[in-house]
């Protein structure tokens, strides 16, 4: 057979132990804060029938869905988000306690072009209430939106809000009522980030209908930090009261200084209906949303009778992870042990088992090299190359005595520790 190019598709990729070992912690950091919140996890199919999944993600988002014919000839698409998987749980399982508190931590995949942090299959978590129509309910995502933040170390973020009824409101008072050009005017603002002004203002009138004048006077209006407006109108006025009351309660639970008003946040999908935030790393300027989210009134009622109002958070995993690398906040490990035990050979196999069987038991993670014995020095050089910073031996000299020889690999020391002092001496060194 001959041999093959071991390539990976362009927007995929390999996660290798120095990657998967700080990224496994940072998830397992995240589901503390999820689960502390109340929130209970879920798991749904990687694929679902396409019909479940196209129309929710309007005409730029149905573009980057993996769709394809299974073997039965069933159309069947890979999933775009965990959002609209959640909604049809929601509709096919009536008995789940409502409002209903899930967390899900799993891979997504679009077709998009791959960037900085930005690949084609990439880890979602995502937390959702459903069932609340409470402003409480929105205000618990921001409060684990900055909880999950803090617990990785990070001070320095921005959680930027808006309210889809306040747009709404504002585009209604420039006359844009109808849903298309509703729809195509807040894709177009969504991209004001990444593109900038004069982009957008050609987006507006090429595809939502604006005459210039009007687009600029538009985007000056949602460049403003104040909820204060010349005009008013009901749909408006009820999205700056929701804003208000979230900003309200942020102040008195002592996290309003990671918060800040964006009028220009939009989320470009079709789903949302209220509350809208996108969360950014200061230190990262250009890096794009680490987590982003918002309130999703009618997507659950697709799936069942009767509507169930939703609001929940997205964290991009793959994104915060090279976010979290690129401040040095994670640095890459290469081994989940802390100890190496080394062979010396046969007839110490057994006792340096019954060492590592010590030290596991007293929570240390210790890997014994995989032989019956060989030479030392290859297994110190493998204990160096994985970052384990220290070697444990048990030979001949030290079976009798009962004692084994440590070695820190940092600074070269040996020591003779008792076999009874063993662990305690251990965990100084690791702590040290």
């Amino acid at each position: 057979m001959a041999k093959l190019l071991p390539q990976v598709l362009k927007g995929f990729r390999d996660y290798l132990p120095e990657v998967m070992i700080p990224r496994q912690r940072m998830l397992r950091t995240i589901a503390e804060v999820f689960e502390r919140f109340g929130f209970v996890p879920l798991d749904t199919p990687a694929l679902e029938y396409a019909e479940l999944l196209t129309g929710k993600y309007g005409d730029e988002g149905e573009g980057l869905l993996y769709r394809f014919a299974d073997h039965g000839g069933r159309q069947i698409a890979l999933r775009y988000d965990l959002t609209v998987p959640l909604a049809r749980v929601m509709g096919g399982h009536p008995e789940l306690p409502i409002p209903f508190k899930r967390y899900q931590i799993g891979p997504v995949w679009r077709a998009e072009k791959p960037g900085r942090g930005r690949f084609r299959e990439f880890s979602q978590c995502d937390v959702d209430i459903v069932g609340s129509t409470s402003m409480v309910a929105d205000f618990e995502c921001l409060q684990v939106d900055a909880a999950v933040l803090r617990a990785l170390g990070l001070e320095r973020f921005r959680i930027r809000v808006n309210n889809r009824k306040l747009l709404d409101g504002i585009l209604e008072h420039h006359g844009c009522t109808t849903p298309d050009r509703v729809v195509a005017t807040l894709r177009a603002v969504d991209k004001l980030e990444k593109a900038g002004q004069e982009p957008v203002i050609a987006l507006l009138v090429q595809e939502a209908g604006w005459d210039a004048a009007a687009a600029a006077d538009l985007l000056q209006q949602l460049a403003g930090s104040t909820l204060d407006f010349p005009f008013t109108n009901p749909r408006l006025e009820e999205g700056r009261q929701e804003l208000s009351q979230l900003f309200t309660l942020a102040a008195r639970v002592g996290i309003e200084p990671y918060l800040g008003l964006d009028l220009t946040i939009a989320r470009g999908l079709d789903y949302y209906t209220g509350t809208v935030f996108e969360t950014f790393l200061t230190d990262l300027p250009g890096f794009g949303s680490v987590m982003s989210g918002g309130r999703y009134d009618g997507l659950v009622g697709l799936f069942r009778s009767q509507p169930l109002p939703a609001v929940g958070i997205s964290l991009g995993v793959d994104r915060l992870l090279a976010g979290l690398t690129e401040l040095g906040l994670l640095p890459p490990v290469r081994s989940t042990a802390r100890v190496l035990l080394a062979v010396f050979g046969p007839e110490t196999l057994g006792e340096t088992l019954l060492v590592a069987a010590e030290l596991r038991a007293a929570g240390i993670p210790t890997e014994v090299f995989p032989s019956e014995g060989g030479k030392l020095g290859k297994q110190y050089k493998y204990a160096d190359q994985k970052g384990i910073s220290v070697v444990g031996l048990v030979g001949p000299e030290e079976q009798t005595a009962n004692t084994v020889k440590l070695k820190v690999l940092a600074d070269q020391r040996e020591l003779t520790v008792p076999r009874a002092a063993l662990v305690s001496e251990v965990l100084g060194l690791l702590q040290g």
